[in-house]
């Protein structure tokens, strides 16, 4: 059986939700949540580890929302997009006046804002040991944001995607709905398809296990959480060949 080795992880793809930025609030930018993530994010570039995050857009707009509701599919993922590069260039700007280097890579074209998202410049970015936001999704609809997490951890040679959820990992049920659901520390891919547990859509989820990619879902609301998914077996699910 496979098991987490955190000796081994040296380039991380960390997914998160835009959600989480909005704190308290519920909507736009809550400022002290958010310096509580940028410090977390230092924590872990401190101890030398490569980090590229990939941001949701959620906390500006949502597709199944009241407006959204009203926009064809497309339109409503193209918004959504936007939504995520602004939230790359605030958390980008505040990392930037604690002294540390970052650079943002949109997978759309926004040139005076955003560099263009290829590989080869990200690898870059990251060697050069700057913070690497990576937003507007894949640069195209229907695709979530969590398929964008997996794609760039594949492309970017990425030793885990850490997703940042709002429970402490994987249950065999919804733990909000179903009180008696049990965590589940380690699993599989084919696991996670026989027994249809939720860790992320199926698309971002078959492209993970077809490229081997792993993955560890950890709360990302308990204060110290972001390192300790990274350097402790014993916080978060994780999920593997």
């Amino acid at each position: 059986m496979q098991t987490y080795k955190p000796e081994k992880i040296h380039t991380i793809i960390f997914k998160l939700s835009g959600e989480v930025l909005a704190g308290k609030k519920g909507f736009g930018i809550d400022l002290v949540r958010v310096d509580e993530i940028i410090n977390e994010i230092i924590t872990v570039r401190k101890l030398g580890f490569r980090l590229g995050i990939v941001l949701g857009g959620g906390n500006f707009f949502r597709g199944v929302s009241e407006v959204g509701d009203q926009l064809n599919r497309v339109a409503a993922d193209n918004v959504g997009m936007l939504a995520t590069i602004q939230n790359a260039l605030i958390l980008s700007d505040l990392l930037k006046n604690k002294n540390y280097q970052t650079e943002v890579y949109s997978s759309l074209q926004v040139d005076k804002v955003a560099k263009f998202y290829t590989p080869n410049r990200a690898l870059t970015s990251l060697n050069e040991g700057k913070i690497c936001f990576f937003c507007g999704g894949i640069g195209n609809p229907f695709f979530t944001t969590d398929t964008a997490a997996i794609l760039r951890g594949i492309e970017l040679h990425a030793d885990v995607v850490l997703k940042g959820t709002k429970v402490n990992g994987v249950y065999s049920s919804d733990p909000v709905k179903n009180k008696d659901a049990k965590f589940i520390k380690d699993t599989t891919y084919d696991e996670v398809l026989d027994k249809k547990l939720n860790v992320m859509d199926m698309t971002a989820f078959s492209l993970a296990r077809e490229n081997n990619m792993q993955i560890k879902v950890f709360n990302v609301d308990i204060p110290g959480n972001l390192k300790l998914a990274i350097t402790s077996k014993d916080v978060g699910t994780f999920i593997h060949a």
